[in-house]
């Protein structure tokens, strides 16, 4: 296919989604026809920093080609004709998820027809995987077996559960005979908790996980997790949903669909430096080996978050780029165009030696000169290049701050510590217009 093509409505085959809009899921290509089966039909809204309105489009993907199309249903006219985008692939099209078409963020928040629906949306679960403070140093490992595994991460976080919160997280065990030690060990330490997504995600991380007794999976099942990293039944890597129901209480326990932001991360803010793993490591799935390779080089994860970051909240972040690198629009973009792994790293000196780590900016130039580091073992070019890291000592705090406590990421669970920060108030209102904790 040469570019885009010419589509025309077909009348009498509107559809509708679960939310009870009704949608005109029929265009035809009318250069080359082309059948339902071979297009998904998604409900997306985009926020227009613009006109600072919500804009609800019809958004299209053909499989066959990998092209797409978007239909404005406001005004009810063709928004982008049918064109080839080779960033958006079928793995991505999932309810909730944020995708980048042309530098715009969509938020895809229903199907558009029942044939998308139930081809793509039939088996796809949500479970929560919690990793115990025994094996929180070898996250990477777990990502990497769960990568593997075919499921993805949708959310993460580091967090420290009081007595208190673990118990209520345990509380259908209370009346079992190990339920005091298992809330003694996992409130003992930092724990992480993350939402994955897949098809019949519920089975497959509770198969990978193995036997609840670490002792029995190293006889019964010696490839899954708790056999390789296990010690007994309390110490046992992680925790998984065993239903649906189960995984939808303990995934809004983590992460609140409504008011609340549930347990905190673990940011300490002093002594410390920020990394971000960029969107394009996140879903080239190599998230679990840069953790591996950080943690090898002796670096601590004091704290892990993921984030989706919008457009303007990118440029603010970016905002010292600006006019400076000759990549700083292409940086924005790629750092809004999926998600991203914020982590904290904690240490004496961090902010010169992780920096160090990282290598230079350019991978190919970090390849020569140093193929150890980070960019040259996992980047592709000056703005895909793995990681952001923090350029300047006195920036760490600020940029941990504003990503972790989610500043300038997600006003809807901001944290507000002032005294963490550097410089002042006025300094952060001026820097993070767009957070509306900061100006509360």
């Amino acid at each position: 296919m040469s570019g885009p093509v010419r589509l025309e409505p077909i009348q009498g085959t509107s559809g509708q989604g679960k939310h009870g809009h009704i949608l005109d899921t029929s265009f035809t290509d009318t250069n080359n026809a082309y059948s339902k089966d071979d297009r998904y039909a998604f409900l997306a809204e985009w926020y227009d920093p613009t006109a600072a309105l919500l804009r609800r489009f019809q958004l299209f993907y053909y499989p066959k080609d990998g092209s797409v199309e978007m239909f404005d249903v406001k005004n009810q006219r063709i928004f982008l004709r049918r064109t080839k985008y080779e960033d958006l692939h079928q793995e991505d099209l999932f309810i909730g998820n944020r995708v980048n078409v042309f530098s715009r963020q969509l938020n895809l928040i229903d199907y558009g027809d029942q044939y998308t629906a139930n081809k793509l949306g039939s088996k796809k679960e949500r479970t929560l995987a919690l990793i115990k403070p025994d094996v929180v140093t070898k996250i990477g490992d777990v990502l990497e077996l769960i990568y593997s595994s075919n499921l993805i991460v949708t959310k993460a976080k580091m967090t420290k559960l009081t007595w208190s919160q673990a118990a209520d997280f345990y509380m259908e065990h209370q009346t079992k005979p190990f339920f005091n030690n298992l809330v003694q060990f996992v409130s003992s330490g930092p724990v992480v908790a993350m939402e994955l997504m897949g098809d019949e995600a519920i089975s497959i991380w509770r198969r990978l996980l193995g036997p609840a007794d670490s002792a029995v999976a190293r006889r019964e099942a010696p490839q899954s997790v708790r056999a390789q990293f296990g010690t007994d039944g309390i110490k046992n890597v992680g925790h998984a949903s065993d239903s649906l129901a189960a995984a939808a209480r303990e995934l809004e326990f983590f992460f609140p669909s409504t008011i609340g932001h549930g347990p905190s991360n673990t940011a300490i803010f002093t002594d410390c430096t920020c990394c971000i793993i960029k969107p394009h490591a996140v879903l080239e799935g190599l998230t679990g080996k840069i953790l591996n390779s950080i943690s090898s080089a002796g670096f601590e994860i004091s704290a892990l978050q993921m984030f989706n970051v919008d457009r303007a909240n990118a440029e603010e972040f970016y905002e010292v780029y600006k006019g400076v690198v000759s990549e700083y629009p292409i940086m924005v973009t790629e750092l809004c165009s999926g998600p991203c792994m914020v982590l904290e790293i904690h240490g004496t000196d961090t902010s010169r030696t992780f920096r160090e780590f990282c290598g230079p900016a350019d991978p190919e130039i970090a390849r020569h000169l140093r193929p150890t580091t980070l960019r040259a073992l996992y980047g592709r070019d000056k703005v895909k290049n793995a990681v952001h890291c923090t350029d300047l000592p006195e920036d760490a705090v600020l940029e941990v701050g504003g990503t972790q406590l989610t500043h300038i990421v997600d006003p809807m669970l901001c944290e507000v510590h002032p005294h963490y920060f550097m410089c002042g108030s006025s300094d952060l209102t001026n820097r993070f217009p767009h957070c509306p904790s900061i100006h509360a």
